[in-house]
């Protein structure tokens, strides 16, 4: 590290749990990051800010007016511009060093075959059921952990799906692919602007805790927030043996 870095970074390293060796590991470290909007927004921020070296930001949509109320990575004068693009240049505001690949497309099996293999952590912060499987398939595939979270309305979820533990589930064991939920979407349903915060930093801290080796993960626990009331609930979820994904038959 230069000392520019040893003073940016002072308040990691002053930490026991951290210190010189885990922030080492935190800018050697990549990061995929599905999904640039509403958690994607404080995802890239905190990871950047946090000295990722290296992250990768994949989205297909652009920056819209009905985006601001909440995706805060975004401005009004980068309206019209991809959403990786507008993250990227928010990110690199905060920390120029950082390494960003911005990548307009939709995470398709395709994609994600290339790029989940080269990260150390996969953040899924994706709005639909049919990525999160995607993602989720995957990130068993090339056994790398997936840190999922979910937001609508003043409803937030997040998790850890770690495929290196033996006994952790995959996302697919608590949400199989054969039984979709109804979609619900923030165009359509709303969603509280500091919710997506609330759980795009926690999946932010999920990642950095995984890269640096520090606490003890989500992996196996899903927390639900409900923001109404500003209440977190954990329900513990047991890797499902029949599951299409990670079952022992797979």
């Amino acid at each position: 590290m230069t000392d520019d870095d040893l003073l940016r970074y002072s308040r990691h390293i002053l930490l026991d749990d951290i210190g010189i060796e885990g922030q080492d590991q935190l800018l050697a470290a990549h990061a995929l990051v599905i999904g640039a909007g509403g958690l994607g927004s404080p995802v890239a921020l905190y990871l950047g800010s946090a000295g990722v070296g290296r992250i990768t930001l994949v989205d297909p949509d652009t920056v819209d007016l009905t985006n601001l109320q909440r995706q805060i990575a975004h401005s009004q004068d980068r309206i019209g511009q991809p959403k990786v693009a507008s993250a990227a240049a928010a990110v690199h505001a905060l920390n120029p060093g950082a390494q960003l690949d911005t990548l307009v497309q939709r995470a398709d099996a395709t994609l994600l075959d290339r790029w989940v293999p080269q990260a150390d952590v996969v953040l899924d912060c994706s709005d639909n059921f049919a990525t999160r499987q995607l993602v989720n398939a995957a990130c068993v595939r090339h056994r790398r952990p997936l840190v999922s979270g979910a937001a609508i309305g003043f409803d937030g979820q997040v998790s850890v799906y770690d495929c290196r533990q033996p006994d952790a589930p995959c996302y697919a064991c608590l949400f199989p692919p054969d039984a979709p939920p109804e979609e619900v979407r923030c165009a359509t349903m709303g969603v509280f602007a500091p919710l997506v915060g609330i759980i795009g930093a926690t999946q932010a801290a999920e990642a950095l805790k995984l890269l640096a080796g520090v606490g003890t993960s989500l992996a196996g626990r899903l927390q639900m927030l409900d923001a109404r009331r500003m209440r977190w609930d954990e329900i513990r979820i047991p890797r499902q043996p029949a599951c299409p994904v990670c079952g022992a038959a797979h």
